[in-house]
């Protein structure tokens, strides 16, 4: 039952994020492409990678957290069947050009960012394990001493 209050909060919380996010208006933008749903997804998919990596690979994470913050809030926040939809509202509207290239750099943006997110996670995790082992080490040190 606490994973769905996890998962619920964080999904509300996650929607409330994203339109406050596509409501924000680009100075002097006057392209096709729909350049706020491209951040939303681009920036969720590095947080999700980033978060996962670090729940599998460093920290043990509360699966409850990991679920609210992942499939709740982060799902709600990114948002695939908006992309399809303004895909298909380009296609509609005789912007072939711009919805491909929508397509593309959407998919090629979000598999980079991802990318990013597990290095990142990585690098951030093997600088805390040798922050763990050099105070693994003063400890025993301490106690080899007394």
């Amino acid at each position: 039952m606490r994973k769905y209050i996890f998962i619920g909060c964080g999904s509300f919380a996650g929607a409330a994020l994203r339109y406050l996010v596509k409501s924000i208006q680009i100075y002097n933008y006057r392209e096709n492409v729909p350049l706020n749903t491209l951040f939303i997804n681009v920036l969720g998919a590095l947080i999700i990678a980033f978060i996962l990596t670090i729940a599998y690979e460093v920290w043990a994470f509360d699966s409850d957290i990991r679920l609210g913050l992942t499939t709740g809030l982060l799902g709600a926040f990114t948002t695939f069947s908006t992309l399809c939809k303004e895909t298909v509202g380009l296609l509609q509207d005789g912007y072939y050009f711009s919805a491909i290239s929508y397509m593309t750099v959407s998919v090629m943006l979000g598999l980079a960012s991802a990318y990013f997110g597990v290095v990142l996670a990585r690098k951030l995790g093997s600088k805390v394990t040798e922050k763990r082992e050099k105070l693994d080490k003063l400890t025993e040190k301490e106690s080899d001493v007394d």
